[in-house]
């Protein structure tokens, strides 16, 4: 039994998917965790079961929240539009705290399985102007887990990993397809439809989108 574990935040996209393909060619034995928090392109949460299953996780757990009773998100909240235009500075589909949140049931899970790694598939160089993804936030959440857990206190430390910060798309997309991902399989849009196909429109498919294009390799994405 590989004792080199691995926790893996997978949404389902193109980002976590690859994430969990390079944990698993690392060597970790992989544990995914995805969230049905109220967002409206639920079709991720089955494309994060199917990329588990395909990429051989040893458990995909999905967790229950209520985000979408806070609001204050396109994602969460059928109130607000999600853009279909680029937009400047923090954009509507900002989920309050989410990453935060995330983490934290991460870290939890993490310590009762004595796995010290937590992937996350953030990203800095196609950063879309989320505060929870940037370098500073991984850093500081590192930190934290370590102060605030019986693990951390007593020298097993949490290593908060997110191999996809400096890469861009492409890279990305070439990484995922060097370590075998289907992401055909993947779900990015986010506005999906129940079927998981995509809008097109949206800054998520805007830029998996580009990412395929730089590559040359055909985007199997699936659009309404």
């Amino acid at each position: 039994m590989n004792d080199k574990k691995a926790v893996i935040l997978l949404s389902g996209g193109l980002d976590s998917a690859t994430v969990v393909a390079l944990a698993k060619a690392q060597g970790y034995a992989c544990y995914s965790m995805s969230f049905d928090y109220g967002q409206r392109h639920r079709a991720e949460l089955q494309a994060a079961e199917q990329v588990a299953r395909q990429l051989g996780v040893i458990e995909h757990k999905v967790i229950g929240l209520n985000l979408n009773g806070m609001g204050g998100s396109a994602l969460t909240d059928s109130t607000i539009d999600v853009p279909e235009a680029p937009t400047e500075g923090i954009p509507v589909t900002y989920v309050p705290a989410r990453n935060t949140v995330f983490l934290s049931l991460a870290l939890g899970w993490a310590e009762v399985l004595g796995a010290q790694d937590i992937f996350i598939g953030v990203n800095a160089v196609d950063y879309s102007g989320y505060p929870d993804c940037r370098p500073e936030f991984v850093e500081a959440f590192e930190r934290l887990a370590n102060l605030a857990t019986k693990a951390g206190v007593e020298g097993q430390p949490f290593r908060i990993q997110a191999p996809l910060q400096n890469m861009t798309k492409a890279q990305i997309v070439e990484a995922g397809l060097r370590h075998g991902v289907d992401y055909a399989l993947t779900v990015s849009c986010y506005q999906a439809d129940d079927e998981g196909r995509a809008c097109g429109k949206c800054d998520s498919c805007r830029l998996r989108a580009v990412g395929f294009q730089a590559t040359g390799v055909a985007d199997p994405t699936r659009y309404r």
